[in-house]
């Protein structure tokens, strides 16, 4: 761990708090994510300056964090402040994070005019056009919708839904009914009297092949899938 930790930092109210931190475990605590923070910080001291090996005083954590508990300290540290990053870490961390935010996009919006799923592709051509940055900290999630809006200034985008029909025979029905409501929210669920299955679904608008490929494949190419409305 020690030969990539990297400083993390805060500062508030005059004072300034470090803690040596493996970045990618940091991270996934500003994503939100659950991660252990013994896993992520080394050791237990909380500074005011890691490099010089000085360490921050109770009483200015107590300001700060309304407590002196390092584990309380450090965590609220990753959360608030900068993971001091190389240059490397940090372009490493930027080009993942824009890989999930693509696959966000492609699985969530549609061309409005054609009410097609983008391919990624043409979603990465366009980020680029459009010279949209990525915050390597925040969740995709979270980045989303802005970065929506400026794609919309170069290429036909929108977030949609798809409503959809799913048929499955009899013989396939039981065991596909879990595995099609994962990709979405049930809206109807029945059960024909000859054991076949009926579902309307709401999906995100990107995953409407996904869908169809997924059926295709549950019931060896005898399911229907039928899209009855995308928006």
């Amino acid at each position: 761990m020690k030969d990539k930790l990297v400083i993390a930092r805060y500062e508030a109210k005059g004072h300034r708090f470090e803690i040596l931190v493996d970045p990618e475990l940091a991270l996934k605590i500003k994503e939100g994510k659950q991660v252990s923070i013994d896993e992520v910080v080394a050791g237990d001291f909380i500074y005011k300056d890691a490099r010089k090996g000085l360490k921050a005083s109770p009483e200015s954590m107590k300001e700060v964090f309304g407590t002196d508990d390092p584990k309380v300290v450090a965590v609220e540290i990753i959360k608030r402040g900068e993971l001091q990053l190389t240059a490397e870490q940090r372009r490493k961390f930027i080009e993942e994070k824009k890989a999930q935010i693509l696959n966000l996009i492609a699985r969530n919006a549609i061309d409005p005019k054609t009410k097609l799923p983008i391919p990624v592709k043409r979603l990465e051509l366009a980020m680029e056009q459009a010279r949209i940055s990525i915050d390597p900290y925040k969740p995709a999630e979270q980045q989303m919708e802005h970065i929506v809006s400026q794609l919309a200034k170069v290429i036909p985008i929108k977030i949609a839904k798809a409503y959809v029909a799913v048929r499955i025979p009899s013989e396939y029905a039981s065991r596909s009914l879990k595995q099609i409501q994962a990709m979405g929210t049930s809206k109807k669920v029945q059960w024909r009297e000859d054991g076949s299955l009926y579902m309307e679904l709401e999906i995100p608008a990107g995953l409407q092949q996904e869908l169809i490929d997924k059926v295709n494949a549950l019931t060896k190419g005898s399911g229907e899938v039928k899209i009855l409305n995308v928006g």
